[in-house]
C-alpha cells in the first residue's frame, strides 16, 4: 500500500465493479462511504455515481472506478476492496484493518 492509494481493490473488486459499471448507463463509478450505524457501530454504503465530488478519493483499476469520500477514508484507511462469489453468495467485502470487531453478516464494524 502507498500513501497514493490508501485503499486498494483485489482483481475480483475491479472485474465486477467494471461489469456492474458497464451495464449501468450514465454512471462511472462505484462510491465507498461509511456511515453510522449498523449491529457494530458503522457500515459500508455501495452507490453508483457519475462523478467525485471536491476532495474525493478516486481509485482506478481495469475498467473499475471507485470514489471515495475524505471523511469515510479516515475510517477506511489500510483497507482492502475485495469481491467474493462462493456458496455463501456474491459480495463486495472491506478488509479493513482499523476494525477491532464486525457483525457476522460483514457489512457493519467497529472502531
Amino acid at each position: 500500500m502507498s500513501e497514493a492509494n490508501p485503499v486498494t481493490i483485489t482483481e475480483a473488486a475491479a472485474r465486477r465493479i467494471g461489469d456492474i459499471l458497464a451495464a449501468e448507463v450514465g454512471k462511472s463509478a462505484l462510491r465507498v462511504s461509511v456511515e453510522g450505524g449498523g449491529c457494530s457501530g458503522f457500515s459500508y454504503k455501495f452507490d453508483l455515481t457519475d462523478d467525485p465530488i471536491g476532495d474525493d478519493l478516486v481509485l482506478e483499476k481495469g475498467q473499475a472506478r471507485v470514489i471515495i469520500d475524505q471523511m469515510s477514508l479516515i475510517y477506511m484507511q489500510g483497507s482492502e476492496i475485495d469481491f467474493v462469489d462462493n456458496l455463501m453468495g456474491q459480495s463486495f467485502q472491506i478488509n479493513n484493518p482499523n476494525a477491532v470487531a464486525s457483525c457476522g453478516c460483514g457489512t457493519s464494524f467497529a472502531i
